[in-house]
């Protein structure tokens, strides 16, 4: 049975649990009017204002972070040196500014279009490995900032996807936060059979 993640699932309170919960889940978009699925893989925990690391640290409110401060349930997309559009999940309640960032996903359904949309011939390892490829093979961009990730265009089920392994690991490229980089905060699921799917269909 597949159920759509309502917006309550990403208001938990817990944010580096949601990241961890996360894997698993597969998100879906309807973008141009061409549908792409992935099971999510990666993921990292940000957590509001405490958290050196997060774009909301010591409060920090300004045009690009106050969706941030919004309840649960939808999405924060920014541009990452001018290059990259990441895309991160609002949690927790109102005013929290807790995000989770979609890091990389494993593509099951749309892979012509993710093809087409990443100028690719053919499968390969990083079609939908990393926060910018992600985002370039599923269509979003920062035009999808502050857009609902439980409506037509993104959303999330609950399928029937276990990771058979999870790595845990500090958070990538965030040397700058200090203390808190060392934080175990990064979740990576393995996925066995379908990623020797993939292997195989890359050898095609």
């Amino acid at each position: 049975m597949k159920l759509k993640l309502p917006p309550s699932y990403f208001q938990q309170q817990d944010v580096v649990h949601l990241a961890k919960d996360l894997l698993g889940k597969t998100i879906h978009t309807h973008i141009d009017n061409k549908l792409c699925v992935g099971i999510i893989s990666e993921t990292e925990a940000y957590a509001g204002v405490g958290d050196k690391a997060c774009h909301a640290h010591l409060g920090r409110f300004t045009k690009r972070t106050k969706v941030m401060y919004e309840a649960g349930g939808i999405a924060y997309v920014y541009l990452c040196y001018g290059i990259h559009h990441l895309f991160n999940i609002v949690c927790n309640q109102k005013d929290v500014a807790d995000v989770v960032l979609i890091r990389s996903v494993i593509p099951i359904k749309g892979i012509e279009t993710m093809l087409q949309r990443r100028k690719k011939a053919k499968v390969t390892s990083n079609l939908t490995i990393g926060p910018g490829n992600f985002t370039q093979a599923f269509g979003i961009s920062k035009k999808h900032n502050e857009t609902s990730i439980c409506g037509k265009s993104i959303w999330m089920e609950e399928q029937n996807f276990q990771p058979t392994k999870i790595e845990t690991t500090p958070r990538i490229g965030i040397a700058y936060a200090e203390d808190d980089a060392l934080l175990p905060w990064r979740f990576v699921g393995h996925f066995d059979d379908i990623e020797a799917h993939i292997t195989k269909r890359q050898q095609l």
